[in-house]
């Protein structure tokens, strides 16, 4: 999927709208804003959701179901086999069916919100409700951005650095080498998975982008041939494998020798696997205005905004994905003068998340 940037145009907002007894209300449908104002902050937050997705940038976008329960369907279509015999003049051959298989996924809700107080929304000089927007956009974004990244890092086709036959094998000297993406495109050939737009793709972590980088191979999205068509994130390419950065891309906290820090990069073909749109119903944002909770707000002193997502990410081709398991220079967590942040438990945090509340899939 290419993302095409927009320019984005910041309203002013009118606080009146929060009123519950103003003219602009449509209780039934706007909840305080109008139909104009909604669908600009719901465009809005999409807007700003997308470019967090990097990990569904390269699967099948399936629209969410409706009116069809909590399933929904992935189709995987097998190849054709070879057609070798002669055809025979003026006999018409057999024909051959189509090979289908269907993979189930089951959707789930996800969503978030905040309040935004009266005091608030009339002393400060800021827009409150775009000021919310852009951070939960970017909190929707990276929620559903991890939902298809867990799911991704399930699959079964695994390579480990330097020959090493198991993440705890590996260590700090086991980099990401242009071997391990040889290596990888290998698999991926031999499997004859499809390529997306000529060739594979591959999401990596900043901390490993920069042991690849290295390599005098490697060629920027400014020296490509043709620089109109880049995905968003991409930060080079090298051995026929284009690179999408992302600091979202999955780390394995202290899964290595000795306690260290093992990093996925994962390496894609086409129709590898498949997600839910975040359009037409897949994201939505919700605004309640001052006072629109009755009795729990007699005062009118609370109005909120939030989001709500349907989502589901399911692989549907392993051969065509392959994982790559290897150390890096660096230890996510740590700046490179060796002083730690507060990063190292932002992760731990997220994995207390992911261990409660996975798989996403099921």
């Amino acid at each position: 999927m290419k993302h095409i940037f927009e320019d984005i145009i910041l309203l002013d907002v009118n606080l009146a709208l929060f009123d519950a007894g103003n003219a602009y209300t449509n209780k039934t449908d706007t909840e305080g804003l109008t139909d104009e104002m909604r669908t600009y902050y719901s465009d809005y937050l999409i807007d700003l959701a997308e470019p967090e997705l990097i990990h569904d940038q390269f699967g099948q976008k399936h629209p969410i179901p409706k009116n069809n329960g909590k399933e929904i369907q992935f189709r995987k279509y097998d190849s054709l086999p070879k057609r070798l015999q002669p055809l025979t003049e003026g006999v018409t051959p057999d024909g051959q069916k189509l090979s289908m298989s269907v993979i189930t996924a089951k959707v789930k809700q996800y969503g978030g919100f905040v309040e935004l107080s009266d005091m608030l929304l009339l002393t400060a000089v800021d827009n409150n409700l775009v000021q919310a927007t852009r951070l939960l956009g970017s909190q929707a974004g990276r929620t559903l951005d991890t939902i298809t990244r867990e799911v991704l890092n399930g699959g079964t086709n695994v390579l480990y650095a330097n020959g090493k036959t198991s993440r705890s094998a590996l260590g700090a000297d086991d980099k990401l080498t242009v071997d391990c993406i040889r290596r990888a495109v290998r698999i991926l050939k031999i499997m004859n998975a499809p390529k997306i737009d000529g060739g594979y793709v591959a999401i990596i972590h900043p901390d490993c982008a920069y042991d690849l980088m290295n390599d005098p191979e490697w060629k920027y999205p400014h020296q490509y041939q043709d620089t109109s068509e880049i995905y968003e994130g991409e930060i080079g390419k090298i051995a026929g494998v284009r690179f999408v950065e992302s600091s979202e891309a999955k780390v394995f906290i202290g899964a290595g020798a000795s306690g260290r820090d093992v990093y996925s990069t994962l390496v894609l073909g086409a129709d590898a696997y498949g997600v839910t749109n975040i359009s037409d119903g897949g994201l939505q944002h919700i605004v309640k205005q001052l006072g629109s909770a009755g009795t729990a707000d007699p005062l009118n002193q609370r109005a909120t905004a939030g989001w709500k997502a349907t989502k589901t990410a399911v692989r549907l081709v392993e051969q065509y994905m392959v994982r790559i398991e290897t150390g890096s220079t660096f230890e996510a967590g740590v700046l490179a003068d060796g002083n730690e942040f507060n990063f190292d438990d932002d992760l731990a945090a997220e994995k207390n998340q992911i261990d409660a509340h996975g798989p996403f899939n099921e």
